[in-house]
């Protein structure tokens, strides 16, 4: 029991000692790039063969245009603020995919996918700056690595009460409400939190890459009005809600735009 007590405190203890550039916070990560970079690759140029994408076209190259702005403001910003060389490993690789799934999402690394079925949601280029921001935002603040992170420590609960506990009874009342109760209160919550730090990064990027913040609560807006009356209570979902988002965004848009402002942006798209 000692022996697992000391493996999960050394877990632990690696896991914090990287710093989240954007929150000042130290990070539940215990995945180094050197590690975890290679095997998203991997996996991306896979999901690519897979799918059909779309090449040579003006969304194509919307695309790719947007990721490329969104890119540079986060390196000028990481710049600004004491991070330079901080994106030497990334590899930004940006792709459209034909599938009328309403997503986009980027692995660690920078490898960026946007399916065909979000753009009639995001009407152009200012709503694709505000879904790029955010997942360009996921892969700065390393929410991939910190999601595996914390699945492992999860693991590592769940064997340290199957060790600990003698008692029959206990153990299976343990082994009944732990899966549910660690995702209730642990995970959902962590990848909730994961969505709200996207998006507030995403939208201070996006600003300082000439776009206009206030679109973001916009986009949310026909995002809620295209997902209909079905919705997921937020307690049980690994998103905030659309009206957290709308709310949250609101309020954000003004603090994006002064941070743009310190970078000379004073217009918007």
């Amino acid at each position: 029991m000692k022996k697992i007590i000391l493996i999960l405190a050394i877990f632990i203890g690696v896991s914090a000692c990287k710093t989240n550039p954007f929150t000042g916070k130290k990070m539940l990560n215990a995945f180094p790039n050197s590690q975890i970079f290679p095997t998203a690759f991997a996996q991306y140029d896979q999901f690519l063969t897979e799918n059909k994408t779309v090449e040579n076209t003006a969304d194509s190259r919307m695309i790719t245009t947007v990721g490329q702005r969104i890119a540079s403001a986060a390196e000028r910003w990481l710049t600004a603020n004491g991070y330079p060389g901080y994106l030497n490993d990334y590899k930004w690789e940006y792709n459209l995919v034909q599938d009328e799934t309403v997503n986009a999402w980027c692995m660690p690394g920078g490898k960026i996918v946007f399916y065909t079925g979000i753009l009639p949601i995001c009407q152009g280029e200012t709503g694709v700056a505000v879904v790029m921001g955010h997942e360009v935002a996921h892969a700065l603040a390393d929410h991939g690595a910190q999601r595996m992170t914390a699945s492992y420590g999860q693991q590592i609960g769940a064997v340290v009460g199957n060790v600990a506990l003698k008692d029959e009874k206990a153990l299976g009342l343990f082994n009944q409400y732990y899966g549910v109760g660690s995702n209730v209160l642990g995970m959902l919550p962590f990848s909730r939190s994961h969505e709200t730090e996207a998006d507030k990064i995403g939208l201070q990027i996006m600003a300082i890459a000439g776009y206009n913040p206030d679109e973001a609560a916009e986009l949310w807006k026909r995002m809620k009005a295209n997902s209909g009356a079905s919705s997921t209570p937020e307690f049980m979902s690994t998103h905030p809600s659309n009206d957290t988002r709308i709310n949250n965004l609101t309020v954000w848009a003004p603090e994006a735009k002064a941070e743009a402002a310190k970078f000379g942006v004073t217009s918007f798209k």
